[in-house]
């Protein structure tokens, strides 16, 4: 029952956030940090010389010290396992201590002072009470550092919790710092959020300070787009930048080169693992892309490019001819390309269904890098069709000694013009029968000829 109550306490507040945040709203973004520390009866264990409690009071009291001056950050701090003795098994024991002002460095220093370890360890409930604690804020940064020495013993799924929380946008992936853990421990925390081990004071500070620098630092990204020599020199191509964990839509930009030919550097949100799509035909997409925070990071991407032309001479303005696009014995169509323009593709076979009447197929157009493969067709004729009575009638072509269908005639025509393909080796031949008439002997053909950029005219 206290875990259905803790879900649905944790989605009440999804939700609400959700509705209440207004992302059409420009803010000034915010950086938000929220330290999660735990005081279970186990931090009372030495961590070289002195506990890990007292260690990690020290440690995080000069982390908060050094984060006064900076702009556009706000911390706040929760504490579990410090309000009842673990014999109780509290697994509600958690508590907000200093919710997320400006200018609260000092109080959380104070508070701090205060804790001392004696409860259970309660992960996922605790990290579940830290989605409320985040104002609701569509433009900020919101991030947790979870310090703590032990696993959950409260029977709940920190993996799960902090996933919905990411899902719903509220928090980035949480930071991890567990104290002298173990492989079990680290495995169960990987889930969770990006995990750092401190097994002394030195490398507890080492890590702190880490993962603060990756929490605060811009992250720059240069997205390489490799050509089929192995050159960084594609570009122009749209690209979109997914998150992973919900699928929402991160970042768009349009690739460019700078003024020195490389690939232009992008400042991207670090903590997110990444599905890269990048707009080419068809398009790339690399996924599972984890950032070194701080740092800068460079993804290649092949995306080899050729250009297809489709030419057809003498083409009337009001007329427009297209092609399909599909890969080489694939169904699905990548593009609809006009006549008379160049589109650029990624290398290899491609298979062309040009929608003229008949239908010209062509199969394994070969896209090659840095070459213009061309497609040219005839230039089409017209056909006048002129009824005074209505009809059923089709018109049909000779393929491999056999008549095959190009289309339907209007029943109710009186003037029709149809665009055809110019006659090759037999004439097209239309057949046809009067509606009132009925009988099937009294079907009609007739034989026509179409040539390009003219018009043949028949009466039926």
């Amino acid at each position: 029952m206290k875990k259905k109550n803790l879900l649905k306490l944790l989605y009440t507040f999804l939700f609400v956030s959700f509705v209440l945040a207004n992302p059409i709203l420009a803010q000034k973004k915010t950086t938000r940090i929220l330290f999660l520390l735990d005081a279970s009866g186990s931090m009372l264990s030495k961590l070289d010389k002195e506990t890990r409690i007292v260690v990690a009071k020290r440690l995080l009291s000069n982390i908060v010290d050094s984060l006064k001056t900076v702009d556009n950050l706000e911390i706040a701090l929760r504490v579990f396992g410090h309000q009842n003795q673990a014999k109780m098994q509290d697994c509600n024991d958690t508590k907000l201590e200093v919710p997320f002002t400006k200018d609260n460095h000092d109080l959380i220093k104070e508070k701090l002072k205060k804790i001392s370890p004696k409860g259970t360890t309660l992960i996922a409930h605790s990290l579940a009470m830290c989605g409320p604690d985040f104002p609701v804020d569509p433009a900020a940064r919101n991030i947790i550092i979870l310090i703590t020495d032990g696993i959950e013993e409260c029977k709940g799924d920190p993996c799960a919790v902090s996933e919905a929380l990411q899902k719903a946008g509220v928090v980035l992936k949480p930071f991890v710092i567990g104290l002298a853990s173990t492989v079990d421990f680290k495995s169960a925390y990987q889930c969770v959020g990006r995990f750092y081990n401190a097994t002394t004071e030195e490398s507890f500070n080492n890590v702190l300070r880490v993962v603060i620098a990756q929490a605060m630092n811009n992250t720059t990204v240069q997205v390489s787009l490799i050509d089929a020599f192995g050159r960084a020199v594609e570009s122009n191509v749209p690209m979109t930048f997914y998150n992973m964990q919900n699928g929402q839509l991160e970042y768009n930009f349009v690739h460019t080169l700078n003024d020195r030919a490389l690939p232009d550097t992008l400042t991207i949100e670090p903590t997110i693992k990444y599905r890269l799509v990048v707009h080419t035909i068809p398009e790339v997409v690399v996924e599972n892309i984890e950032l070194q925070a701080g740092r800068h990071n460079i993804i290649p991407v092949d995306a080899p490019q050729g250009s297809l032309q489709l030419i057809v001479s003498g083409l009337n303005p009001n007329d427009k001819v297209q092609s399909l696009i599909r890969k080489n014995k694939e169904y699905w169509t990548l593009s609809e390309q006009d006549f008379n323009t160049t589109r650029k593709y990624i290398t290899g076979l491609y298979d062309l269904e040009i929608l003229t009447l008949p239908r010209i197929y062509m199969k394994e157009v070969s896209i090659d890098a840095y070459k213009i493969t061309q497609i040219q067709i005839p230039t089409p004729g017209k056909l006048s069709l002129v009824s005074f009575n209505d009809i059923y009638g089709s018109i049909y072509m000779w393929s491999n000694n056999q008549l095959e269908w190009v289309c339907d005639l209007d029943e109710k025509l009186r003037r029709k013009i149809i665009t055809l393909q110019p006659t090759l080796d037999k004439p097209y031949k239309l057949i046809y029968r009067y509606k009132q008439h009925t009988r099937a002997y009294m079907t009609f053909e007739k034989d026509f000829e179409i040539k390009s950029g003219l018009t043949t005219s028949l009466s039926l």
